[in-house]
């Protein structure tokens, strides 16, 4: 923090200090990369930064924090209608929804949120992390929410099974296009480090074949305040922006190789959900082993 003690005016700084906040929310600063294996090899590697919210939180960072904003317009803002069925005010009871159908008992879980926010009005999130957790962290179901350019929104509801602390491995059929150079007869493994110091979100995506793709996030926490999200800014300023002009500028390399194009199909539905049950997800599990 040597920089806004040594250049911003003492009750500047003063102001900035005072949205600090020891919280369940959190920024995590990192890298995101992709690897494609097959038919041509490609690789890709940005760096970014994710905020992680609880859901609880956010009308409390919303009221301290000056560049912060929940629902409304700030230099760095979240806002619900990007998320779930884009009711405002509504997500985590959608949420709780979504558990409840999936059999889990949504009553004292918290619910924490690993996305972009909006920088500047602006954001696309190719993929969102619902970790829903006890108040001594044990995950207890992961919500997987894809985006892709054609505005249509697909979350996949997995309840966690037991296992070891710490380590989550879960597994789930392609529903939603996303990617010309993917086929959709798919299915995505899911390897992660729930939120702590340290954050790692690893996926797998595998066709007929075998193992097609793969691409993580990684990232370190930091704790969110004023003074840091000022600091993110001017390391990432456009950030949200150069989010969909790498996934356009990537896709024309992986064209120039000669990948072949599997055209967009429209969704049956613009927003929808799948729950994965423990059975199908142990099914899917035991074809890859």
């Amino acid at each position: 923090m040597d920089g806004p003690r040594r250049f911003w005016p003492a009750p500047l700084r003063d102001r900035l200090r005072g949205g600090s906040m020891m919280s369940r929310s959190a920024l995590y600063s990192g890298q995101v990369w992709h690897v494609r294996f097959r038919p041509r090899r490609h690789r890709l590697s940005y760096r970014v930064f994710s905020l992680l919210l609880d859901l609880d939180e956010v009308a409390s960072l919303d009221s301290k924090l000056r560049l912060f904003g929940h629902n409304r317009w700030a230099l760095f803002s979240f806002r619900d209608s990007d998320h779930g069925n884009g009711e405002v005010g509504a997500l985590r009871s959608w949420v709780e929804r979504q558990l409840s159908e999936a059999g889990v008992d949504a009553q004292q879980l918290r619910i924490r949120v690993l996305c972009y926010p909006r920088i500047l009005g602006y954001v696309f999130n190719p993929l969102t992390v619902f970790y829903c957790e006890t108040d001594d962290g044990q995950v207890r179901a992961v919500l997987y929410e894809v985006c892709n350019t054609f505005h249509e929104r697909h979350t996949y509801v997995i309840p966690v099974s037991d296992g070891p602390v710490g380590a989550i491995r879960q597994s789930c059929a392609k529903e939603l296009y996303v990617s010309p150079f993917v086929p959709m007869d798919c299915r995505y493994e899911f390897n992660l480090t729930p939120p702590g110091e340290s954050v790692l979100v690893d996926i797998t995506e595998n066709d007929r074949d075998g193992r097609l793709l793969k691409a993580a996030f990684s990232g370190r926490r930091e704790e969110i305040s004023d003074a840091r999200l000022l600091l993110t800014f001017l390391k990432h300023p456009l950030m949200t922006v150069k989010v969909m002009s790498a996934i356009h500028w990537e896709a024309l390399k992986i064209w120039l190789k000669g990948m072949p194009v599997h055209r967009h199909r429209p969704a049956d539905l613009r927003v929808a959900t799948t729950i994965v049950s423990r059975s199908e997800e142990k099914d899917l599990m035991h074809e890859r082993a």
